[in-house]
């Protein structure tokens, strides 16, 4: 049978690679059916990466928030039709106590490799979390993104001290969204603080104890950890900021992308006993715990507030007209993908 995949060639430029995909193996093959955009598959459809990087990188189809339907399994262990979510991981080297997700060798889909924008994927059967009880597609496609937070969360609880009276989340974007609804319902005696820059964003955080403008943080404020979830240029003014009101020996836990290298107060960082903790993507686990955690109705309502759905997309024209529209939306652009 023959595939397509819907590669991007260069920025803003997509084409149709055809493959012949194989039954043979004990890989499932599963259809997309509803897609989520990330921050990272813009910077490579609009040319927003070092021209060194596309190079090495494109062509590739993008996309790695993706739920699916099973339409082919060798061992007959999923039925025809049941849903799942895949994950974009593909596991290099085993090492002890290195997490998938860092070990030497890993590959990530839309990331040199191609993501889910094609019309059937071949994956290994340990890549796919299988849907369990009734979360609604839309949100189900944000399941990746999800999972990143898990891992935050269990680097978090293995690098930080005990004193947890108050955390806090730099960012008022879909990451901190995202952060602080799993410290609210895993932290319910810990006080909760959202830092951001647009008063209308934060508004969404009601769920939390406090919000706070970014340029109007009180002089007593003094939480026991923090995490950065800003990225971009605004990383180095939330590491600033945390580096200045953290209390000492206090974790920094590091979400935030940014493109470009940034300067950090390391005095202040060894004055204070300061952890610092980097964070990237996710594994196995973190799908299985971010599953566990959208079935629950309270936090399936909670997510639909940063879920904005396009359509269906049908054609390279729709897959063009996605990407614009994600441009203007702040918040995660999921789209059902009709190909």
């Amino acid at each position: 049978m023959i595939n397509q995949i819907y590669q991007l060639i260069s920025p803003r430029n997509i084409s149709i690679k055809y493959e012949e995909i194989s039954f043979e193996g004990n890989e499932l093959i599963v259809n997309p059916l509803y897609l989520s955009l990330c921050h990272a598959d813009q910077r490579y459809y609009t040319g927003n990466r070092d021209k060194k990087v596309l190079a090495k990188k494109l062509p590739m189809a993008l996309i790695h928030e993706c739920c699916g339907e099973v339409v082919f399994d060798p061992k007959n262990e999923y039925s025809i039709g049941e849903i799942v979510v895949m994950i974009p991981n593909v596991p290099g080297k085993y090492e002890k106590e290195i997490y998938e997700n860092y070990a030497t060798g890993a590959k990530f889909l839309s990331s040199g490799i191609d993501g889910f924008m094609r019309e059937y994927v071949n994956i290994s059967r340990d890549r796919v979390i299988k849907k369990t009880k009734d979360i609604p597609l839309e949100t189900l496609a944000i399941t990746e993104f999800i999972s990143i937070g898990f891992h935050i969360l269990e680097r978090f609880q293995k690098n930080s001290h005990s004193h947890r009276e108050h955390l806090a989340v730099w960012g008022d974007g879909n990451l901190a969204f995202i952060m602080s609804s799993i410290l609210r319902e895993y932290f319910p005696n810990s006080k909760i603080t959202v830092l951001g820059k647009q008063k209308e964003k934060l508004s969404l955080f009601s769920f939390v104890n406090e919000t706070i403008l970014v340029d109007e943080i009180p002089e007593d404020f003094h939480p026991d950890h923090a995490f950065e979830c800003v990225g971009g240029e605004g990383s180095q003014y939330a590491i600033d900021d945390v580096i200045s009101t953290i209390k000492p020996q206090g974790t920094l836990m590091l979400a935030g992308v940014s493109e470009h290298t940034i300067p950090i107060n390391t005095r202040d960082i060894l004055e204070k006993g300061i952890t610092v903790v980097g964070c990237s993507r996710s594994g196995y686990e973190d799908f299985q715990n971010a599953m566990q955690f959208l079935e629950n109705k309270k936090v399936q309502k909670r997510m639909s507030m940063i879920v904005k759905y396009f359509g269906e997309v049908n054609s390279i024209s729709d897959i063009h007209k996605v990407f614009e529209f994600d441009l203007s939306n702040p918040y995660k652009t999921v789209f059902k993908w009709g190909i």
